[in-house]
């Protein structure tokens, strides 16, 4: 599966005492939407190693519905580099709106956390294509250095 899609509402503890969602919950979903894609696309444990900057668009509120998408846009030979879109909206409402998005990259680790190699993953839609030159564009600017 090379995408992820989770959605729920939101909830008391997610909130602060004005009822907008923190930004470090929307830092959260992103991270849980792109390590559920990266472990299953990777079949091993992941950690995350980089992510980009995140643009918060729109300010969640209690009750509102949140749908994180993550999606593979291209792999490395032990990484993978993940799209995540974050939407939130009225649960009555037709369609959510843009809340935030950015790029993460997930290493896939063995049992004693070495390096593990991961299954390449190719674009196969224009869509996809496009996901990944625009991904590995952004990746390439602001490559962050190796682990140690």
């Amino acid at each position: 599966m090379s995408s992820i899609t989770l959605r729920f509402p939101v909830e008391h503890e997610s909130v602060g005492a004005d009822g907008l969602v923190h930004g470090g919950t929307v830092m959260r979903w992103i991270d849980q939407a792109g390590h559920a894609c990266a472990t299953h696309w990777a079949r091993a444990s992941c950690t995350l190693v980089y992510c980009s900057s995140i643009r918060l668009r729109r300010l969640a509120r209690l009750g509102d519905l949140i749908e994180v998408q993550s999606r593979l846009a291209f792999t490395g030979e032990h990484n993978m580099n993940i799209t995540v879109e974050v939407r939130c909206g009225k649960p009555s409402d037709e369609a959510l709106h843009d809340m935030a998005d950015c790029l993460v990259v997930y290493l896939a680790l063995d049992a004693h956390g070495k390096q593990v190699r991961v299954n390449h993953w190719a674009p196969e839609t224009p869509g996809e294509m496009a996901l990944a030159k625009s991904a590995r564009e952004k990746f390439d600017s602001t490559r962050p250095a190796p682990l140690e």
